[in-house]
């Protein structure tokens, strides 16, 4: 893909569904009684994974246009698959399917591309061990491919060393089927959509707290069956961060992106956006399907470097290779913290990120778990490695509207594991 600078990006646009919300509307539809429906479903790679694991598990999956319809098999309805269950390139796939078929019968293994496969899965493997699981890494090197049989699940309250809403909701799933209370505590709140669906689902579960920065504990009971739901999935937020971060950067712009979630827990980019002094309105505010969600209103503003750190960052973590690109463009310099967990995505964002902002002309610098970048020189056109990690691919699309001369994104495909029209929507704003 080749991208040159431009100006006045103006218009009203819609972004996929949210791609959290999307996965946890197949995995608990299926493990529920009667036929849930997901409306606005993203039909992203992970999320068909997701699908056609579920399929595997004998679970009839209808596909029609943008709503996806999920005939449940109950909490004990899923059959032995015939084959490895492929995530693709999914790790929330991974993880939380990891903590259902901990509770099941019979015997599953669970294998993804190269760059899944390199992903650390200890994360999950500990605890759900310790809940009387029998999960392994077949390579034995706490990486999947991963092998589950039938253990006897009982309940523990663990303490998550890093606050990660898909440690949580694998345990939270396997103890569905666990003898007694599961509970998992975090140091802050992460990301919540697995517990407000659960609830809306019928589960017996309590959440202590919803402040981000404060110690959270989320609680489960098994022996509630799950009911189907209508689920409306709003825009994803994380997709919704790249039109915001462009309508900030490039001169003359002003965009309006309908029917976002801005769940409290997922909505760290627009604090961050406050923070550096961007425009950002929100417009319409509802709340539907149990999640918080709004129009967003975004013009082009004077950006100004500003320090991220702590309890916010579980709420803007996917968002962070936008936000380096934001920072690039404001005046001063930016510092990122408490951000190690990018070193174990789908790539190695950290160094992927500061090694292209350099490329582009900004100073920047990794550290142990974030970087420091020196805003406010012009970016310049380069070629961008993306290293098939989608969320660089279009961090540094929306650099290329701001930089002189022509960028060169290569293998820009990877955008379909989460925003397959991600080009086509912004074809519309010029």
């Amino acid at each position: 893909m080749e991208l040159t600078n431009i100006t006045g990006l103006k218009g009203q646009i819609t972004v996929p569904g949210d791609k959290s919300i999307s996965h946890r509307s197949i995995i608990l539809g299926s493990i529920a009684k009667g036929t849930t429906e997901a409306h606005n479903f993203l039909e992203g790679a992970d999320c068909l994974a997701t699908i056609d694991c579920f399929r595997k598990l004998g679970v009839e999956i209808e596909q029609k246009q943008d709503t996806v319809i999920v005939h449940g098999k109950g909490l004990y309805g899923l059959t032995p698959p015939s084959d490895i269950l492929n995530v693709e390139n999914s790790g929330t796939t991974t993880r939380l399917i990891s903590g259902i078929l901990c509770g099941q019968e019979f015997d599953s293994k669970i294998s993804g591309d190269e760059s899944l496969n390199l992903r650390p899965m200890k994360r999950i493997m500990e605890p759900l061990t310790q809940m009387g699981a029998n999960i392994s890494s077949i390579l034995r090197n706490d990486c999947a491919p991963l092998y589950i049989t039938k253990g006897n699940l009982h309940g523990i309250h663990y303490t998550s060393p890093v606050p990660s809403a898909q440690v949580k909701s694998c345990i939270l799933l396997a103890g569905l089927y666990a003898e007694g209370e599961t509970s998992v505590t975090e140091s802050t709140l992460s990301r919540n959509h697995t517990e407000l669906m659960l609830q809306n689902f019928g589960a017996d579960l309590t959440s202590s707290h919803e402040l981000l920065d404060i110690r959270t504990t989320a609680s489960i009971r098994p022996g509630s069956e799950l009911y189907a739901q209508k689920i409306m999935v709003p825009g994803d937020i994380s997709s919704a961060a790249y039109f915001i971060a462009a309508g900030l950067i490039v001169p003359d712009s002003e965009i309006l992106i309908k029917n976002v979630g801005i769940n409290p827990t997922r909505a760290g980019m627009l604090k961050v956006c406050e923070d550096m002094g961007g425009d950002v309105t929100l417009l319409n505010e509802h709340t539907s399907s149990g999640e918080k969600a709004a129009d967003i209103l975004v013009r082009t503003s004077q950006l100004h470097g500003i320090t991220i750190e702590g309890s916010i960052i579980p709420a803007l973590i996917d968002e962070i290779p936008v936000i380096a690109v934001m920072a690039a463009m404001a005046e001063g310099t930016t510092i990122i913290r408490d951000a190690g967990e990018l070193r174990v995505k789908e790539t190695d964002r950290i160094e992927t990120i500061t090694d292209n902002l350099r490329a582009m002309g900004c100073p920047a610098d990794p550290t142990f778990d974030g970087m420091v970048i020196e805003g406010g020189r012009p970016l310049h056109g380069a070629t961008v490695h993306t290293l098939f990690d989608h969320r660089i691919a279009m961090a540094f699309s929306v650099a290329a509207l701001a930089a002189e001369g022509t960028t060169h994104i290569l293998n820009s495909e990877c955008v379909d594991v989460s925003y397959p029209s991600f080009y086509d929507t912004f074809e519309l704003l010029l």
